[in-house]
């Protein structure tokens, strides 16, 4: 009997099945200093403690992406080990804010399946959810990916395709107990802007570039324990080109669009996201946010923006999304829906 993990194939799931995932992992401020050293990460209530108590927090917390990635990463190995491409992200909420020293662990349960048309692979959905050490949830969202089958010929399921959500609800955002941007320091923060500032339908060119490196991406992967192949082995791909995990590149356009959302400070719900197109070391990677939807919260001073990213490579003020017959541009890397906190 094989000691080793092959990972599973699309035959290993079912409807129903909820899948406890390893090793938990207890997350410190070294997790900050080094994603602050792998991304150009500036938003102030993840960089000062003192930031963050003015804003009626108790310190400055993790960076909600830094929770995202940890809790993902766990996932990998009985998810994402054979699979093919990661398609979609919904329904996301981060319920509570991730503290240095927290320990963090993943669980899923199977909520959908469906085989592809040339019955060699299929799509799996799961519910994900992160929980700390004191069995509370800190993160939930949907994701669906496109895994190979182990042997062509044995028989489909039946498809479940869940009914999922194109947008969390205002309503059902969740601000941190204790958040209060009455008092916020815009001048510290790095930019003027308000909540109401930014209107419906504005494009916003985050202007700067960073060009990928291979040493950086297989540095954040293994930080993030993720273990999918295509990552890290040349012969996983028959291009033999190794694939930059697409949390890197979400880190990385978050990043970037803090020039020009310097205030959007806390990512609390992920509606929907798609890597469009696959990126490899040597892209250049830039950014532009459009505002899709506004709403007020009932904390102090803290209003909420619903923020398209989009991250691209090549040259910078191209903002083309997709041609008439909706097929993403090739430029295009990530289409990242989320809902995101910042001062009124």
């Amino acid at each position: 009997m094989s000691k080793t993990n092959p990972g599973r194939f699309f035959e290993d799931y079912r409807i129903g099945q909820v899948i406890r995932h390893a090793v938990p992992r207890t997350v410190a401020e070294g997790e900050r200093a080094l994603y602050h050293a792998l991304y150009p990460a500036r938003h102030a209530l993840y960089s000062s403690d003192d930031f963050a108590a003015d804003c009626g927090l108790e310190g400055s917390p993790l960076d909600d992406l830094i929770a995202f990635h940890t809790v993902f990463g766990k996932t990998v190995p009985d998810v994402s080990l054979n699979a093919i491409a990661n398609l979609g992200y919904a329904e996301g909420r981060w319920l509570r804010p991730v503290w240095p020293g927290d320990t963090l662990r993943s669980e899923s349960e199977v909520i959908g399946l469906k085989e592809n048309s040339n019955g060699k692979s299929g799509v799996v959905w799961v519910r994900t959810r992160g929980i700390n050490q004191v069995g509370a949830v800190v993160l939930d969202y949907v994701r669906w990916v496109m895994v190979r089958k182990r042997d062509a010929a044995s028989p489909a399921p039946d498809p479940v395709v869940p009914d999922l959500a194109k947008v969390v609800a205002a309503a059902d955002l969740v601000v941190p107990e204790g958040l209060d941007f009455s008092r916020y320091d815009f001048e510290l923060a790095g930019e003027p802007h308000r909540w109401g500032d930014y209107a419906v339908g504005e494009i916003i060119d985050h202007v700067d570039g960073v060009t990928i490196e291979e040493a950086e991406h297989m540095l954040a992967t293994r930080l993030w324990q993720n273990t999918a192949k295509v990552h890290f082995d040349v012969t996983a791909r028959e291009d033999g080109r190794r694939l930059i995990y697409g949390g890197h590149v979400i880190s990385m356009a978050r990043a970037l669009s803090f020039n020009g959302l310097a205030n959007a400070q806390m990512i609390v719900a992920l509606n929907g996201g798609a890597h469009a197109n696959p990126c490899f070391a040597g892209d250049t990677v830039r950014a532009w946010s459009e505002v899709l939807d506004k709403a007020p919260t009932p904390a102090p001073g803290v209003g909420a923006l619903r923020l398209r990213l989009v991250a691209q490579k090549g040259a910078a003020g191209d903002h083309a999304l997709k041609d008439e017959q909706g097929k993403y541009a090739p430029n295009v890397l990530l289409d990242l829906d989320y809902w995101a906190l910042i001062p009124t």
